[in-house]
């Protein structure tokens, strides 16, 4: 067989590899922990790849979803889509949604969301020293908390997540009544 056939194969069966490996993914989970006792959520500032400036502060008086998240985690990129639906359904409540990428740039994030075949609108906040990520006590990626009109963590869930789950957007409404 020549090279280029070679070649050609090996690509194809790499791809379907890719793909075949990807559909077997477990699914998502929906469930969130709710904490025993909220806890003040530690403010921030940081910036996007604009240096725009965001700060947990400025979102006081709406219900935060901030997720913990890396381009190299395969939970992340299958999780980032939810994300987008459930702010673009919540967005015009009071709630928000907040990503803090870890210790990586603005280079890699722009490939990776230009990847995932949905745009994002929601901020993308880098938190290249993890400073932010130790101090919510982030073990491993993804975590995500949903934080309370008042600044409290209330419910944390690690790992990937399908956050227009209609479960977790009960829990989001009821953080937005009270």
């Amino acid at each position: 067989m020549p090279y280029r056939t070679i070649s050609i194969l090996l690509c194809g069966l790499l791809m379907f590899s890719a793909q075949a490996a990807e559909r077997q993914q477990p699914k998502l989970g929906y469930q969130m922990t709710a904490l025993a006792e909220p806890l003040p959520a530690p403010d921030f500032t940081l910036e996007d790849m604009d240096a725009n400036k965001f700060s947990l502060q400025d979102y006081r008086g709406k219900v935060v979803l901030l997720n913990f998240w890396a381009t190299w985690c395969p939970p992340c990129r299958r999780e980032m889509p939810s994300m987008e639906r459930l702010h673009q359904k919540f967005k015009d409540k009071d709630f928000a949604v907040l990503a803090l990428n870890q210790m990586e740039d603005g280079d890699q994030v722009f490939t990776f969301t230009g990847d995932l075949g949905v745009d994002l609108s929601f901020p993308i906040v880098y938190d290249k020293d993890s400073r932010v990520s130790r101090a919510y006590g982030v073990m491993g990626l993804p975590t995500t908390y949903l934080i309370d009109k008042k600044g409290n963590v209330r419910f944390r869930a690690i790992g990937g997540r399908e956050f227009d789950h209609p479960e977790v957007e009960k829990l989001i409404l009821q953080l937005i009544q009270e």
